[in-house]
């Protein structure tokens, strides 16, 4: 994949070729991008706290507060970018946001990272496809997809 052709889709949906065919359509999971931005406010908060307190800080709360305060305002500002994420399985590509281009035949390994799904193509490109509430079902689903276009 060329820069100018994923360029040329940016702003919109990578068109499909004729006579693919979408097979399935992964999105972003609401419940699950709240859930892991709480987890990281909680882990940010801690953290926060613990390095108010090894500096001597008496007001260890504000760590806490302002980890919360901020890993908040980022997922409230992000969430309709994040959760917009579509990404298309057709019978030759999948096709992600941002005109992420992957043909069936590139795709080298196929893994979870928490609720995320990380695909390595053959050339070391990595693509994240982030957020979903079974990243094992998305998963069997690519790699059938590959088994049968090889």
């Amino acid at each position: 994949m060329s820069k100018i052709e994923r360029d040329t889709v940016m702003m919109g949906e990578t068109p499909l070729v004729p006579g693919e065919v979408v097979k399935q359509v992964f999105l972003a999971d609401k419940g699950i991008y709240w859930r892991n931005h709480a987890i990281l406010a909680v882990i940010g908060g801690i953290g926060a706290a613990l390095v108010l307190l090894m500096i001597g800080n008496a007001d260890v709360w504000v760590g806490p507060v302002a980890a919360i305060l901020a890993i908040g305002a980022r997922a409230y500002y992000l969430r309709s970018e994040a959760l917009g994420d579509r990404w298309r399985l057709t019978d030759r590509r999948l096709l992600g946001p941002g005109g992420r281009i992957v043909p069936l035949g590139q795709i080298e390994e196929v893994k979870t990272f928490l609720t995320d799904v990380v695909l390595v193509t053959r050339n070391g490109h990595k693509h994240l496809m982030k957020y979903f509430a079974d990243p094992a079902l998305v998963i069997a689903a690519i790699e059938n997809s590959v088994k049968g276009a090889r």
